[in-house]
């Protein structure tokens, strides 16, 4: 089985404490810092569409992209309501196309770590670039190699009333890949379902992407520290990065 494919339903959740609200408030000032006012943005790796719905709702022209059925159905039942909703495509990053450029790209959650082969990484920031206008920017987050080799050996579990989920991550140094084999219980009445996922995220580092964005025609480059406006530090846990077309 994908990954997501039967977290999906779980998702939000097992995951009720990431600060959607108060990620949104950073790239905003980010945006700001850098002197950039977008009108469109693509909500990248959207999953459940939580960050898509506060953007659309904060006036942006939203479009948002996932590879997973699974989590843009869920997504797309959370915008319905929506006078604006975003415009929901099924699309993997390296094959991004959208049907018209955008001011701003945003992808988050360390979502280009799951592109464990560098090749499409380099290739996914490549179509990124191809997907904005003519001075857009794109903002995205990823786990730091220091936060992914840290995860090795660790078990955690997540539960709340409907789900209960049990992950394990082992990172492999010759493959430099976090893997985390996840078993998920999920209640269907009397009965709990069980099925099981594997995610994986690969340990890029800094200067990697900084030479990917600079291949792809990326200027301006930035890194932060998690949701800073310095430099990341050393054991930094979560890295963001600005570029600018």
């Amino acid at each position: 089985m994908s990954a997501y494919d039967a977290l999906a339903a779980s998702y939000d959740g097992l995951t009720w404490d990431v600060p959607y609200e108060e990620i949104l408030a950073y790239l905003q000032a980010l945006l700001k810092h850098h002197g950039a006012s977008p009108k469109s943005v693509l909500d990248l790796a959207c999953g459940t569409g939580s960050l898509a719905v506060l953007l659309a709702e904060a006036g942006y022209r939203t479009l948002a992209a996932d590879a997973s059925e699974e989590m843009l159905a869920m997504a797309y039942d959370k915008a319905s309501d929506l006078p604006h909703p975003p415009f929901f495509i099924c699309q993997r990053m390296e094959a991004l196309t959208l049907p018209e450029p955008v001011d701003w790209v945003v992808c988050c959650l360390d979502s280009l770590n799951y592109l464990t082969d560098p090749r499409d990484a380099a290739k996914a920031l490549g179509r990124i670039y191809e997907s904005l206008t003519d001075g857009g920017v794109l903002t995205f987050d990823i786990n730091s190699e220091e936060k992914l080799r840290g995860l090795d050996g660790q078990i955690f579990l997540d539960e709340n009333d409907e789900s209960y989920c049990v992950w394990r991550a082992e990172f492999d140094e010759a493959e430099r890949i976090c893997y985390y084999g996840m078993d998920l219980f999920q209640r269907e009445g009397k009965l709990w379902r069980r099925s099981f996922e594997e995610h994986r995220e690969y340990a890029y580092t800094v200067s990697q992407l900084k030479e990917f964005l600079q291949a792809a025609g990326f200027s301006q480059i930035e890194c932060y520290g998690d949701r800073q406006f310095t430099p990341p530090q050393a054991g930094e846990q979560r890295i963001y990065f600005y570029a600018a077309k």
